[in-house]
This record gives C-alpha cells, structure tokens and sequence, in this order.
C-alpha cells in the first residue's frame, strides 16, 4: 500500500465532513483552520480547573474567547473565578493572554507555545491580580499548553499530516495556517477543493 492511496481516503473524509460543517482548507502546501472551528473545540473543552495546596485551593478557567490577529500570535479571553476547600466559586475576573503556537504530532493538536497574560480585568473595582492567584494561573497556563490542544485535528487529516513535515504553524488571515514540507494539492483528486 502507498502513501497516496492512504492518502485518498482522507481527503474524502475532509470533503464529507466539510459539508456538515466547516473544515480545513487545502491550499498547496498550507492547510488552514478558521477561528470559529478552534473556537467550537475550546468551547467543548472548558470549564477547567487548577487545584493547589492539596486540593484547599481551585482556579477556575472558562468561557474562552479567541481571537486570530494578523501576525505570529493568537489572544485568548478567560473568566476567572477561586474557591478555596469546597467553598462556592468566586469571581476574580477576566484574563487576556496572547501565545504562539505550535503543532504536536502526539496529540495531533496546536498548543499553546509561550503564552504571556497580557492584560487582567478584575470582577470587583480595584482589585488586582495578586501573586498566589498570577502563580497558580501561570502554573495552570505551563500546564494547559504542555499537555491540551486548543484544537485536534481530526484523525484523517492528521494520519496525513503524520507523514508530512510541518514547516511553520502561524495566523494568516484569521485562521491558523499550517505549512508543509510538499504540496498537498498534488494528493488531492481533480475537482476537488485545493486542487
């Protein structure tokens, strides 16, 4: 069995999935992903929550909001909210963070790569982000990156993506854009999108 007849039946499963909803674009050598795709997959991803000393404290991560700037990297809105030993949940308020991005071919997902909190919105006049809390969300933030995609690709098109080398991940007008080592318009068959 070769690769392009592996291939094939992936690029089917793209054309059937894009027509129940929006899929991956094939152009040349880049494959991109529009922001809503990412941002219906973090939407399915959130609440989440960092526990610290033992459980006695819990930052609570949600409703994610993404954005996909011109430039290298993508910004990303979180609320936050803190309980401490079961207590209700608390409002702390709102974080904005920008990262760059990478593939892994692991999870066959883009992470996060270097986030920064850029900006904090508190839920109560005059308060701050104080250092336990900025600790505990920079722990959660190391964490969520290593180990969570902020989207999965799915498994057809990543069995391809497997075989190929990715070049660059980056934004280009508005949707994650992969670039790889060969043409992938030349896997596609005739008529089909990207050929």
């Amino acid at each position: 069995m070769n690769f392009r007849s592996l291939l094939l039946p992936a690029i089917a499963c793209l054309v059937i999935a894009g027509s129940a909803h929006a899929a991956p674009q094939i152009n040349g050598r880049q494959l991109t992903i529009g922001a809503a795709d990412v941002q219906q997959y973090l939407d399915g991803s959130f609440p989440r929550t960092q526990k610290a000393l033992g459980g006695l404290l819990a930052l609570n991560v949600s409703q994610p909001r993404l954005t996909l700037p011109a430039g290298s990297r993508l910004d990303l809105n979180f609320d936050l909210a803190m309980s401490a030993a079961g207590s209700a949940s608390m409002p702390v308020g709102n974080i904005h963070i920008s990262s760059g991005l990478r593939y892994d071919a692991q999870t066959r997902g883009f992470h996060l790569e270097q986030p920064t909190i850029d900006d904090f919105r508190p839920a109560m006049a005059g308060a701050e982000l104080d250092a336990s809390t900025r600790s505990l969300l920079n722990s959660w933030l190391v964490d969520y990156a290593r180990r969570e995609p902020i989207y999965r690709i799915d498994p057809a098109i990543a069995n391809v993506m497997g075989a190929l080398q990715v070049k660059s991940v980056g934004i280009q007008d508005g949707r994650i854009a992969v670039d790889f080592n060969q043409n992938l318009g030349s896997f596609l068959p005739a008529g089909l999108p990207g050929n």
